[in-house]
C-alpha cells in the first residue's frame, strides 16, 4: 500500500515492500514541499514501477486532505504568505521600461503572459472568496 510521507519539509509517495524478512521503504516519487500527485506522476510511478498496482484516487485525495489552509498557523499557509509577499515585492520592483531596453522582445512577451495568467488566477480565487462569505471566526467579521 503506497501512502504520503513527510520527511522535513518534503514529501514522497513511498510504499513498503518486505525484502529478506524485512520491510524497507520504496520511494516513488518526490512530491516537493506541496504535494501534489500529478498526471505527471502517475506516468513517472507506472513506468519506473510496472508491478505495482496503486489506487491513485485514494492517493490524490489523501494528499487532498493534507492541506490544512484552515490552520493560519500552518507551515504551509506560513509558506504561501511568504511567497505572496515576495511576489508582490519583485512585481512592484518590477520596471517594463527597463525590461523592454535589457530584455529580448519574446522574454517580455512571456513575462506578460504570465502576469496576464496571474491575473486571471486571481480573479478567479478572489471571485470564489467573495461568493463562499468567508467569515473570521475571532470576530465574526466578513473578509471583504
Amino acid at each position: 500500500m503506497a501512502f504520503v510521507r513527510r520527511k522535513g519539509n518534503t514529501y514522497f509517495l513511498v510504499h513498503n515492500v518486505r525484502r529478506q524478512g524485512k520491510v524497507q521503504q520504496l520511494h516513488l516519487a518526490r512530491l516537493g514541499e506541496r504535494p501534489r500527485i500529478t498526471d505527471d506522476v502517475v506516468r513517472k510511478v507506472s513506468r519506473n514501477h510496472p508491478f505495482l498496482d496503486l489506487d491513485w484516487s485514494s492517493l490524490r485525495e489523501q494528499v487532498n486532505s493534507r492541506i490544512e489552509l484552515f490552520d493560519i498557523r500552518s507551515p504551509y499557509v506560513q509558506n504561501l504568505m511568504h511567497s505572496l509577499r515576495n511576489l508582490h515585492m519583485d512585481l512592484a520592483d518590477l520596471s517594463p521600461p527597463m525590461l523592454l531596453l535589457t530584455d529580448r522582445a519574446n522574454s517580455s512577451r512571456e513575462l506578460v503572459t504570465q502576469l496576464r495568467l496571474l491575473r486571471s488566477t486571481l480573479d478567479i480565487k478572489l471571485d470564489q472568496f467573495e461568493r463562499t462569505e468567508i467569515r473570521n471566526p475571532e470576530s465574526g467579521r466578513e473578509f471583504r
